[in-house]
């Protein structure tokens, strides 16, 4: 049982879900934090479980407003729990040059994370937050992370 529970998280994501290599965006140099979170809605949009993408973008967009989602420390962990969701899903957005984002610390971000869960998954949210911060916080893989070229290289990094 031990073995196979070791097995199980040697095929786990890093971040403790799967991400879908068409849910992984670079952000290409000189782009704003509206051309960032654009992309990744649009990019997590295309999963079966936002049942609305527009309400998605108005639920992202609304959430920001009310506070910066970078927490410093090079990361941006953008995210809501709508109706429109119908289970976790997570987009990955990385910024290898930097990007402005009204960060806590006012520093750049380099790895954004938005986080797509159904309303009343605080419980899961949280579990899933607190796996993707334990990974980040891993100095190797936030810089693989920042030095991939393509989402095919974040999939394999990622994912394993």
């Amino acid at each position: 049982m031990v073995e196979a529970a070791r097995q199980l998280i040697a095929n786990m994501s890093a971040f403790g879900l799967e991400i879908s290599e068409d849910q992984i965006c670079v952000v290409p140099k000189g782009a704003t934090k509206h051309d960032a979170l654009d992309a990744l809605i649009a990019a997590v949009g295309t999963n079966p479980v936002v049942t609305d993408v527009e309400a998605f973008r108005a639920a992202v967009y609304e959430r920001e407003a009310i506070m910066s989602t970078g927490i410093g420390d090079g990361i941006a962990i953008p995210h809501v729990r709508i109706p429109e969701i119908t289970e976790a899903t997570l987009g990955v957005g990385i910024a290898p040059h930097g990007l402005p984002f009204d960060t806590l610390d006012n520093k750049p971000v380099h790895v954004l994370v938005l986080f797509a869960t159904p309303a009343g998954s605080d419980k899961e949210y949280l579990s899933l937050l607190a796996q993707v911060m334990l990974s980040l916080r891993d100095k190797a893989l936030f810089d693989g992370l920042v030095a991939c070229k393509t989402s095919k290289e974040v999939y394999t990094l990622l994912n394993g």
